[in-house]
């Protein structure tokens, strides 16, 4: 599905998706990401929602999120209990979704100028 927005200049916006690919400005992305409105980490694991685990978290946390978006794939997923209690202790907000939804969401967000980062899975 394309998704057409006006694009700010200075953040990243998520222009596509599919099963296999996240189209992030111009740049296709074909694993497990993180965005946020200033950084794109590409070189991310885990490679699937099944292995995420609270040590993937720094990179996230890194960010300074207020509010962290997981795309879960074609269905919705929801995270650990250890993974929320984590976010939890660091008071960050946290919503998993279906990967369209949480792309859709991003974007949104984004564009207000929420301190948003999505974790992005393809599977």
């Amino acid at each position: 599905m394309k998704l057409t927005l006006e694009p700010l200049a200075h953040i990243h916006l998520i222009r596509g998706y599919s099963e296999s690919e996240i189209l992030i400005g111009e740049q296709s992305v074909r694993g497990s990401c993180i965005v946020s409105a200033r950084e794109l980490i590409t070189e991310w694991e885990p490679a699937s929602f099944a292995e995420f685990a609270p040590e993937h978290l720094e990179k996230i946390l890194a960010l300074d999120p207020e509010l962290i978006l997981l795309g879960t794939g074609a269905v919705q997923r929801f995270a650990s209990a250890p993974l929320r209690a984590a976010l939890a202790a660091r008071r960050v907000g946290l919503e998993a979704m279906q990967l369209g939804a949480a792309c859709r969401t991003y974007n949104v967000l984004v564009q207000e100028e929420r301190r948003v980062a999505a974790a992005l899975f393809l599977r």
